[in-house]
């Protein structure tokens, strides 16, 4: 019994603290679920169940719709193409801010989710890429990958670019404390519109179960297909030395991630649709920043990018034709 209260002391110690005791874990240790880390995975579904009790409304449904979209666009864009591949450029300011709002989505901090990609990209589909689904299965690939305790530690050796900015490496640390203030927000925001506009009948509960729980498992899923679906469903435009593949349909899902084969194709593009028809909202929403200014430097598709390694010339009613031009949305 003491052993078992000694291993549940320790894994909330490192869910509050993920650098706590990170240097004795094994790298290169066993591919397996660690449960205690998977419980607090495990009790973001089961809030889901809360829906029973608080039941629904518009407003409840249009927050988590909203926020769905919104923690969706922070991964896609933020985390990833900007802390994975730097496909733009911005202030240290907006940095930390896209920092912040990635952290919304609870796929822990930027630092650590970018380590993983890097290294996801350099591996792709080898016995080294920690969710490749042709060597480790569907599920393995799609949500086992992250409970595995070799795989908890932010491995700072592959984000040495942004691991010297502290405030970068605080909120890599501590990500529970924001995602428990995230919870508190959107609880906070139920609690004043029962109070300011009693009509829309919604509340903090009902709020935090839509807005909270069931955005955010909605979030886990849609990016985890990436993983797992993008590389076995949908079609090769490029040679890659892999299996990714584009698949419109995870595309709409997860705003533009789904041209898959694109992006492995080349990864420090800040679009992944490379042409007009391939809808990429992500990159979208980049435009709609950098006519803020708010960034600035989005990395083009470079057009002798659209034949290199290409599998398959493009065929049209006068015959076979060059691969089109990239839309005018480059900038």
């Amino acid at each position: 019994m003491k052993r078992i209260r000694e291993s549940v002391v320790q894994a909330l110690r490192r869910s509050a603290d993920s650098a706590y005791e990170a240097e004795r874990i094994d790298l290169r240790g066993p591919r397996r679920p660690d449960w205690l880390r998977v419980m607090p995975f495990g009790v973001m579904h089961l809030g889901c169940l809360g829906v029973i009790w608080v039941g629904w409304s518009p407003v409840a449904l249009a927050v988590a719709l909203g926020l769905y979209v919104a923690r969706m666009f922070f991964v896609t864009a933020f985390y990833h193409r900007y802390f994975s591949h730097r496909a733009f450029k911005t202030t240290r300011l907006f940095q930390a801010v896209m920092a912040l709002l990635g952290l919304t989505a609870l796929q822990r901090g930027p630092l650590w989710w970018a380590a993983h990609h890097r290294h996801h990209h350099q591996h792709s589909d080898t016995e080294e890429d920690e969710h490749s689904p042709a060597h480790l299965g569907f599920w393995w690939s799609h949500m086992g990958w992250f409970t595995a305790e070799r795989n908890f530690p932010t491995r700072y050796q592959r984000v040495r670019d942004f691991a010297r900015y502290p405030e970068l490496r605080f909120m890599d640390r501590f990500d529970t404390l924001f995602y428990l203030v995230f919870a508190l927000g959107v609880f906070g925001l139920g609690v004043a519109l029962a109070r300011v506009v009693p009509s829309w009948q919604t509340n903090g509960a009902q709020l935090l179960v839509w807005g909270f729980f069931v955005s955010t498992v909605a979030v886990y899923h849609a990016t985890y297909t990436i993983n797992s679906l993008a590389h076995r469903f949908g079609k090769q435009r490029f040679d890659t030395g892999d299996h990714s593949r584009n698949n419109a349909w995870l595309s709409l899902l997860t705003l533009g991630e789904g041209w898959h084969n694109n992006h492995h194709h080349y990864p420090v593009s800040a679009r992944q649709g490379f042409y007009w028809w391939e809808v990429d909202i992500s990159y979208y929403g980049l435009l709609l920043l950098k006519r803020l200014g708010l960034i600035w430097a989005l990395n083009p598709v470079p057009e002798k990018q659209l034949t290199r390694k290409r599998l398959a010339p493009v065929r049209t009613e006068a015959g076979v034709s060059p691969p089109p031009r990239p839309t005018e949305l480059n900038p």
